[in-house]
Parts: C-alpha cells; structure tokens; sequence
C-alpha cells in the first residue's frame, strides 16, 4: 500500500472515485513513479512505484500483434487490469477490462483521443462501462505532448483528480528511460490512474512514430 505524502493544493473530489476498486482509493495523496523499461523485447514494460521506492504495480505488454495489448499486474504478478487497443481506431481508442479478460461484462472503461488531430497537445476522454451513449465523459486527460505533463479531471469539469509529469534522473537521460511522476490526489482510484498513464505511453508514441 502506497504510504502517504503531503496534499498539493488542488480541487478534489467530494467523494471516492472508485473505477476499479474501493480498496485502490485512500484518503490521503499518492505520489507513484512509473518508469518504462528502454531494454524491452516487448516495448511495454513499466513498473510503478511508491513514495519509499517499493513496487505497487508492474506492466507487461505487446506489440508484436496488429494490436497493443497490456496486462497491469499487482506487485505480487496477478492481473488487475487488461488493456487492448481497438484495431483501426479513429480515435485511437483503448478498452480496459477487469484482470486478464477480453470479455465485454468485464469492461470497465475506454479511453480515446478527444478529437482526431492532436499536434502540440494531448486530449483523452474516458467514458465507464455504463456509459454505453459516450454523450459525455466520465473523465478527460489534458496535457502537453513535448512536456510529457497531463492533468486528470473529473467529467467535463475543473475537478482535478490526479496530475502526471516527466521526471529527469541520470537513469533518464543515461539510459533513456521514460520516468514519470504521478500525484493520485485523496479518494481516487491510483490503479485507474496509473492505467491512464500507460496509456498515454502509447499515444505519445505514436505520435514520436
């Protein structure tokens, strides 16, 4: 369990935004690291950790396929979380569902660009599982491509949940690897977020591509 850190100042939610489980949301704010392997035969390789460098999550991916697909495991190996990218997806879109599953009573929510052309900034929209008409999202990503920085909301409104940024170490800039740092603000789902974050990976990616 991710220990706890002091609160930034920020709008959070009145109540726990439990995505993938109640037990994820705490009350009290996450700060996780996620570092993506630079030597990985599968190119999808993170590892989240805490505050005291422990490992929380792990990710294991593919890209050897016409689609991506990444499983997110707790520290102990067992899926939580199952990522798929929809082939030929307009708007690059991701469907997450509960532990290793495909199935579609096991969707928990998708994820895609907000409009199709996205040059200098990154823009996603998460709609739940419920959320079947997409009229609007249960969640939105906005940050800036270059920076490698997105902020979390709530809806369609200024409730911050979470916000992600580059970390630059001598591992980063040596080796190459991929460090970001991410605040999970309290009572929110920090496996959700920590999802959102491979996901964006994959769409900086393409868009480095």
């Amino acid at each position: 369990m991710p220990g706890p850190a002091p609160a930034p100042t920020a709008v959070t939610p009145s109540a726990p935004v439990a995505v993938v489980g109640p037990q994820f949301c705490v009350p009290y704010v996450v700060p996780l690291t996620v570092t993506k392997k630079s030597l990985s035969l599968t190119d999808g390789d993170f590892t989240v950790t805490d505050a005291n460098d422990a490992v929380v999550l792990k990710v294991k991916g593919t890209i050897f396929s016409i689609r991506h697909r990444r499983v997110l495991l707790d520290a102990a190996g067992q899926p939580i979380l199952s990522m798929h990218e929809k082939v030929l997806s307009m708007h690059h879109r991701w469907e997450v569902f509960r532990g290793d599953s495909s199935n579609p009573r096991d969707l928990l929510f998708s994820v895609k660009k907000s409009s199709m052309i996205q040059l200098m900034k990154t823009e996603m929209d998460i709609f739940l599982a419920g959320n079947t008409a997409e009229q609007v999202c249960d969640f939105r990503i906005k940050g800036s491509y270059f920076d490698r920085s997105s902020v979390f909301y709530l809806g369609d409104s200024n409730t911050m949940i979470a916000q992600m940024s580059r970390k630059y170490t001598a591992a980063s800039v040596v080796l190459g690897k991929d460090i970001f740092g991410i605040t999970v603000f309290p009572q929110v789902d920090y496996v959700f977020v920590a999802a959102l974050v491979v996901i964006l990976d994959d769409v900086h990616r393409d868009k480095s591509d």
